[in-house]
């Protein structure tokens, strides 16, 4: 009789489940977080989440005129440091120019685009792609002259002055540089005739007149319809 309860104890025995290691209670517990994440926690998910940086003045035109390299002889050799020239525009009638130096070029080009960024100026636009007027300008030895231009032009302007127009929006203008050819003198005696533009709203408003009276007096021949809508298309 012992012997057949013994052997119907240890067939019962297989029957019942056997119990599940700890360890793997907690793998799962492991594997069921990380699946309930929606990436909250550390990985992918979070970088994802992440918007684009927006980046400051995605508007403007940024011209690199000219990068000058100097160097100074020092005990251990020669230190080589670097000036950028950058003209900033809008593409509608606002530009300016910075300078920047550094030891390496794209931090000298941050800094002249940052001080660029600063001076900017704004100039009247005759329908929004030529000068109102001729002008002159003068820094130091250089002498620049601006010419006003019809329509199919282009800009005629070399090396420093062709930035600061492109970058100004302007379309038609002729240019003439003598004196020098440095395009930092050139740049700022291109500023300086820039600077001194006017516009018929401008002079107008300071004279006390109107806008038809300032363009009826240099119009041969042309009807008060005419001039009037050549006042009316007068935007700045």
């Amino acid at each position: 009789m012992m012997a057949e309860e013994n052997k119907t104890e240890a067939e019962a025995a297989p029957e019942a489940a056997p119990a599940a290691p700890a360890s793997e209670g907690k793998k799962e517990g492991r594997g069921g977080n990380r699946g309930n994440n929606d990436g909250k926690g550390r990985g992918r998910g979070r970088r994802n989440d992440r918007k684009p940086r927006e980046e400051e003045g995605d508007e403007l035109i940024e011209k690199l005129v000219h990068i000058n390299r100097v160097s100074k002889t020092v005990k251990g050799g020669k230190r080589f440091g670097f000036a950028a020239l950058v003209v900033v525009g809008d593409g509608q009638g606002r530009a300016g120019f910075g300078h920047g130096k550094a030891r390496e070029v794209p931090e000298a080009i941050n800094k002249a685009t940052a001080a660029a960024k600063k001076k900017m100026i704004r100039v009247p636009l005759k329908e929004g792609r030529t000068l109102h007027h001729d002008g002159n300008g003068r820094f130091g030895a250089g002498k620049v002259t601006l010419r006003s231009a019809p329509a199919g032009t282009g800009i005629i302007a070399g090396g420093p002055m062709r930035a600061v127009f492109e970058s100004l929006g302007v379309a038609d203008v002729v240019t003439k540089s003598v004196g020098t050819s440095n395009p930092y003198n050139m740049i700022r005696a291109t500023f300086d005739a820039l600077d001194n533009q006017t516009s018929p709203k401008s002079v107008a408003q300071r004279r006390g007149k109107k806008i038809a009276d300032l363009l009826g007096r240099g119009s041969d021949g042309a009807s008060k319809a005419e001039v009037q809508a050549d006042a009316d298309a007068v935007t700045e």
